[in-house]
């Protein structure tokens, strides 16, 4: 695909996510990614209810009026969206798949990032981990697209490659999670936890602070008391697939749940105010 193409697919994606986030909100990345520190802004007249800390005497003396400090937060911060993607993130509701649903969050977080002054440095897992450079705003989203696309995630479309073959899994998410959120760095992490073998590491993981974890789901995912049947296309043949979900490793910390039917980009947002 062509930068002009690529540049079609992106303003069809921001327009669809302005379309279906009412909530859409700078908020949610001040709110919980935290800069290093304050800044000096300027002195404002105090008014009852700021806070005294800040009063500055010395300039307070000279004039009839009390003037408080003001600060504003130094950002810069590096969100890491991890995209988890395992065969089971093809499926979905409706013709959205839950990999759709984490590559419209990533997006999402690409342009809030601009407003924020932060930046945004996805991780894309398929087997193999690839990390992108840090970027923000339509920019950003256009090289977190054009990446999907080279790797054939994403069809020249801009829809997800529903045929893609995973690379063959090695044993460096594990770690490279536990480092990640072990340095501190804000980690929002997307998967359905449907290949993770570690799950007693993941669990240590969601009591930590900078790690945001949101658990990518269908309706099928819900269904836990009777085996279901999965129609599907491999190799052009229609197979069907029984699975039960009743035995599923238990996510224990904090985790939210994302439906796919459901408003997920709204969901995502409120969940992270």
């Amino acid at each position: 695909m062509n930068l002009k193409e690529i540049e079609r697919v992106v303003a069809g994606i921001q327009t669809h996510l302005f379309r279906n986030s009412n909530s859409f909100s700078i908020g949610m990345l001040k709110s919980n990614f935290k800069g290093a520190g304050l800044q000096f802004k300027e002195h404002q007249v105090y008014t009852p209810g700021d806070d005294v800390r800040f009063i500055d005497w010395k300039l307070s003396a000279k004039s009839s009026n009390t003037y408080v400090k003001t600060f504003e937060e130094e950002r810069n911060i590096e969100i890491i969206p991890f995209l988890d993607i395992t065969n089971t993130m093809f499926m979905g509701y409706k013709g959205v798949s839950k990999l759709q649903a984490a590559i419209e969050i990533v997006c999402l977080l690409y342009l809030l990032a601009e407003k924020t002054k932060d930046k945004i440095k996805p991780i894309i897992y398929t087997g193999k981990s690839q990390i992108l450079p840090p970027q923000a705003g339509k920019e950003g989203i256009t090289f977190f697209i054009s990446i999907l696309e080279k790797k054939n995630i994403l069809l020249d479309s801009g829809k997800v490659n529903l045929e893609y073959s995973l690379d063959v899994k090695d044993s460096k998410r594990e770690g490279l999670l536990k480092s990640l959120v072990a340095r501190g760095k804000e980690v929002v992490y997307l998967s359905d936890f449907s290949d993770f073998d570690n799950i007693e590491l993941i669990n240590k993981l969601l009591y930590r602070r900078n790690m945001h974890c949101f658990k990518v789901m269908s309706p099928i995912d819900n269904m836990k008391k009777m085996p279901y049947s999965i129609f599907t296309n491999i190799n052009n043949k229609n197979i069907t697939v029984r699975a039960n979900t009743s035995g599923e490793k238990e996510l224990k910390g904090r985790f939210k749940k994302l439906d796919v039917s459901q408003r997920y980009l709204e969901t995502f947002i409120r969940e992270m105010l």
